[in-house]
């Protein structure tokens, strides 16, 4: 079988319900960009019943692919594990919730498709459209400051769940990533600009998923992870 043209990925934990919605939709937008993609589902070790839904699903329709890990590896070991394991010579990934609007899907694609190494939705950009709690929108701003003053980094937003990437270039990158969970979209884009990859990062419509807030832990957490990458870089080089 040859390899399709696109992965997409969706990296999931304890996420049944949102996927009862994200997998036809994601069929649905995918199948009217291109007819050539598969869909991996990244389930990290869940107990809700996640890959069972995904087995279901994968049975009626072969492009869906459930990737399961029986021990939490954490958002970032997952989605490197999916990326390599990926078939596609552009894959982009999106959270489970569909926060970012899918409308964006073909835009993303097509970035890669025109020469990009990477392409990232933004909150932050003019021209972004975006609803969440004044806290949040604090704390990212913050944070993203942060990331561009100490890292160097030419983003605005180095967290928004929505990526693709140049399979062939991204995987030389994976294996210098040291973050194994949340921090993992910032070091990516970090490592990946510091490589001379081309980033392309555009406005896109976002809703914040539900349930989802800022603890002070999360604020102490964002600083340390900027200073350990700090760290590795102009210090111990790695």
């Amino acid at each position: 079988m040859a390899d399709p043209e696109v992965t997409a990925i969706i990296p999931v934990f304890n996420d049944r319900r949102s996927l009862e919605i994200a997998i036809p939709q994601s069929v649905d937008v995918l199948s009217r960009i291109t007819g050539d993609f598969e869909l991996i589902i990244a389930e990290d070790g869940s107990s809700d019943g996640s890959a069972d839904l995904v087995r279901q699903q994968g049975q009626r329709d072969p492009r869906i692919h459930l990737l399961h890990s029986d021990d939490r590896l954490g958002r970032g070991r997952a989605l490197n594990r999916a990326i390599s394991e990926s078939r596609g010579k552009i894959v982009c990934y999106y959270d489970v919730d569909l926060a970012t609007d899918m409308r964006h899907l073909p835009e993303l694609l097509s970035a890669i498709r025109e020469g990009a190494d990477i392409a990232t939705g933004s909150r932050l950009m003019p021209g972004s459209d975006i609803v969440r709690t004044g806290g949040r929108e604090i704390a990212s701003r913050s944070y993203n400051f942060l990331v561009r003053l100490f890292l160097g980094s030419r983003i605005y937003d180095h967290q928004c769940g929505f990526k693709a990437f140049n399979k062939g270039q991204i995987v030389r990158i994976l294996p210098a990533i040291h973050s194994n969970h949340w921090f993992w979209d910032t070091e990516l884009l970090v490592r990946a600009q510091r490589k001379g990859c081309i980033v392309m990062e555009f406005p896109v419509r976002w809703r914040a998923g539900k349930g989802t807030t800022v603890k002070i832990s999360d604020i102490f957490e964002m600083g340390s992870s900027i200073l350990r990458l700090w760290w590795q870089i102009h210090v111990s080089k790695n």
